[in-house]
């Protein structure tokens, strides 16, 4: 028979409650007393949630409603859990529809209208949680679908102070309307990595405002510009450029990769022509030779800013019909410092001049070699 005093945790155990002189013993834990455990902080259920997010995203980024499920089915397992997992749950953001695009930004918009200057926050929620917007997948083929996405990403755009990476698809075409709601404000200096920016090519200053929203992303590591091709009209105005330097050159120190596709020539690529890139790594742009396109900026570029670059690749985009130009055959001596060249169609006769030290390049991508190619 035992007894116990709810004061304490003493068990007393009494093997003869009938003899006049009964004794006690004290039962022994075999286990010391387990003490409750202290809740994690919710800066350490952040921590952890957002290793949870990014294996979602890592492994199931072709899923992306097996993903989101999975995300949404966090928000509702508790109420503190609900708390801690909606910034993560608007951190990163993939849109692939036109539709899920307008219920993005009415979201935001609504809520953005219930904030007011009085809270201690500066920006309104669920906004200033938006850090990766990837709009990727909305793609565009009327006129009108293109004017209704361009009004909602100039709503949307001035609601993400923080955002730091910017995924658009090229049928986007920003308007000036668009490209100044999103460069025209101190945050754009958060943004790190802005990737399908398309611009028209040619040789007049018409896109100058997108010149203004690139000086302005001033931390950007990654630029990725997708242009319109070739146009026979600017082929016999190849000193057109004299006259459409900026007056204030652009400073971006911290760009590392850039990526030109379809752009011979533009204000925003001389922009870029006659800017201080330092940290300039990675290039992959359309080879256009001077002789077929006497407007082309590509050797240009290459000459001023191979020095330092690591990687150079050649790509040509799919189109119809699909025009292949030759590649520089002095990439040798202007990128001295090249590891790992991409070559195309057609390939082109690399010179090395026996007075030129060993070069550091160890990668070579070619399609197709031929045997002339490889004895040279």
């Amino acid at each position: 028979m035992a007894s116990s005093s709810p004061a304490s945790a003493t068990v007393l155990l009494h093997p003869r409650p009938l003899s006049r002189t009964a004794g006690s013993f004290v039962l022994l834990p075999l286990l010391p007393h387990r003490r409750e455990m202290t809740p994690l902080p919710g800066e350490v259920w952040t921590k952890i949630l957002s290793y949870v997010f990014d294996y979602y995203d890592y492994e199931l980024e072709k899923q992306h409603v097996l993903r989101d499920r999975l995300k949404r089915g966090l928000l509702v397992l508790s109420k503190d859990l609900h708390d801690v997992v909606l910034p993560l749950f608007y951190a990163h953001i993939v849109l692939n529809s036109l539709s899920a695009l307008e219920k993005f930004t009415r979201r935001i918009y609504v809520c953005d209208q219930k904030w007011d200057s009085i809270r201690r926050i500066p920006y309104s929620t669920p906004g200033r949680w938006v850090q990766h917007l990837d709009l990727n997948g909305v793609d565009v083929c009327l006129a009108s679908e293109l004017l209704h996405a361009d009004t909602l990403l100039m709503t949307l755009f001035p609601l993400l102070p923080f955002l730091r990476h910017c995924a658009l698809n090229p049928s986007l075409t920003l308007s000036r309307r668009a490209t100044l709601a999103l460069g025209g404000r101190c945050e754009i200096a958060h943004l790190r990595v802005l990737k399908g920016l398309r611009l028209k090519c040619t040789v007049y200053k018409a896109d100058d405002y997108l010149v203004e929203l690139v000086r302005g992303c001033i931390n950007l590591e990654e630029l990725t510009i997708i242009g319109t091709g070739i146009d026979v009209t600017d082929f016999d105005r190849p000193g057109e450029w004299d006259g459409l330097r900026p007056p204030k050159p652009l400073e971006l120190l911290h760009l590392r990769k850039l990526v030109m596709l379809s752009m011979p020539y533009s204000p925003l690529m001389h922009a870029l022509l006659r800017a201080h890139l330092p940290a300039l790594r990675h290039l992959t742009v359309t080879p256009y030779d001077e002789t077929y396109v006497p407007a082309s900026l590509v050797p240009d570029f290459i000459r001023v800013h191979g020095q330092l670059l690591v990687s150079l690749h050649f790509f040509t985009m799919k189109t119809w019909p699909t025009v292949l130009l030759p590649t520089p055959t002095i990439l040798l001596q202007t990128c001295p410092a090249l590891s790992h060249l991409s070559l195309e169609t057609p390939l082109p006769m690399l010179v090395l001049r026996r007075t030129d030290p060993d070069h550091p390049l160890h990668i070579l991508s070619i399609p197709r070699p031929n045997s002339e190619f490889l004895a040279c």
